[in-house]
């Protein structure tokens, strides 16, 4: 048996738990059917666009289009992670932190998936690539965005014990290291609650769209194991280095705490 066509009678079907939630709100006046409505109609959009581009892109199986949209992506990240930041660095420096990890983890990643584990011939079939590349992007967004922001809150907050750190001859990194620490484990804190709670409490995207589809589940259950275990260490090595990056740039070789390159840019939002 093979996936099940909807049609846009369906589709409307699947909202009406929406347009109730929709209703609730308006009726007690509380102010979010807006943005609900918002937000179902701008992803129903997104979603035309891009599947309508995807099903161009697939058709002409050319790297170079396949190329462009993942460049697209790339910076869609990017620009996700920097605008998620409270605190920011000035310049290209927060650029730097939000693009560096994403794009060359994100890009090994990818190219790891299509040409040594799954063999696509060719290897940027972008049957492949395109939503492998969406996957570990996804996440290492989220965890980039966290740590960069946890550690710089953390600077900020524990400013006097870091600073009596290193007066006291504690490198940078040792009087970050609570705050590093602190860091990493938010960044890390939604893949590793993914992982978790996949199998036992959810089924992940991936393996239920594939059972959808018709595919055996044991397969469904390989390929989601082997997403996983490339979006998991994407997702760590994004975090980590993104997480010494951030250290590095609030701190300076004579081992200071640098918070007024923070305090520069802050006093301008």
């Amino acid at each position: 048996m093979g996936y099940a066509p909807l049609s846009l009678t369906d589709l409307a079907v699947s909202s009406v738990l929406l347009v109730a939630s929709g209703a609730l709100s308006l009726a007690l006046r509380l102010g979010l059917a807006r943005n609900m409505a918002t937000a179902a109609l701008r992803m129903v959009l997104q979603l035309a666009v891009v599947a309508l581009l995807l099903k161009f892109i697939f058709e002409v199986d050319s790297p170079w289009w396949t190329a462009l949209l993942a460049a697209v992506m790339f910076i869609g990240a990017t620009y996700e992670t920097v605008s998620r930041q409270t605190w920011r660095l000035p310049g290209w420096q927060t650029w730097m932190l939000g693009a560096g990890p994403q794009f060359f983890i994100g890009l090994m990643t990818t190219l790891i998936a299509t040409a040594a584990v799954i063999g696509s011939d060719p290897w940027y079939a972008p049957r492949y690539v395109l939503p492998i590349l969406g996957m570990v992007l996804g996440n290492t967004l989220s965890g980039v965005s966290l740590v960069l922001d946890s550690i710089v809150d953390g600077a900020s907050r524990g400013r006097a014990g870091i600073e009596a750190q290193l007066a006291l001859g504690a490198s940078r990194f040792e009087a970050m290291s609570q705050v590093m620490r602190r860091g990493f484990t938010t960044g890390l804190m939604p893949i590793l609650s993914s992982m978790a709670a996949t199998g036992i409490v959810t089924l992940p995207g991936m393996m239920t769209g594939q059972i959808m589809a018709g595919v055996n589940p044991v397969d469904a259950a390989k390929y989601q194991v082997m997403i996983l275990l490339l979006i998991s260490g994407a997702t760590a090595l994004s975090v980590l280095v993104a997480g010494l990056g951030a250290v590095l740039l609030l701190t300076d070789e004579r081992h200071r705490l640098r918070l007024d390159r923070l305090l520069a840019r802050a006093t301008t939002q």
